[in-house]
């Protein structure tokens, strides 16, 4: 086994262990960041003029916002998960278009969007934490 393909498995593992171990709110602030990550890559790609790879980028930051969307607890959550998914749904077309367009200022709204939400869930007190259990795991 060559060094890059111990790492790989290395990486694999560390994620699957983080993921097993972790409660519900650490699992949307792995998201958030698993996001934020693919966007900060994609910005790379569309800089080197790597279409296959910026694509595949912002497809998993898109599917990843899909997963926090679809974690929304609807009947729990009120106006915030009505507003978190319209918000949700706004910034996968955005990076559609971004996609299309390799518009670098489009993925930096989202970035900044979703720095405003990572923001927010990591302001949550530990005691509010206790009873959060998204929609996906109840």
């Amino acid at each position: 086994m060559n060094a890059r393909s111990a790492m790989s498995q290395y990486k694999k593992i560390g994620v699957h262990s983080n993921v097993t171990d972790a409660d519900p709110h650490r699992l949307i602030q792995m998201l958030l960041n698993g996001a934020l990550e693919r966007l900060a890559t994609a910005k790379g790609h569309m800089e080197r003029h790597n279409i296959e790879a910026k694509g595949k980028s912002i497809s998993s930051a898109i599917a990843i916002i899909g997963g926090l969307q679809a974690s929304l607890n609807m009947d729990a959550g009120g106006d915030i998960s009505s507003n978190l998914d319209n918000l949700y749904d706004y910034m996968q077309r955005r990076l559609f278009q971004a996609n299309i367009d390799n518009d670098v200022t489009v993925v930096d709204e989202v970035v900044g969007l979703l720095y405003e939400i990572k923001i927010a869930w990591d302001q949550i007190p530990e005691a509010a934490r206790k009873g959060f259990r998204p929609a996906t795991m109840q």
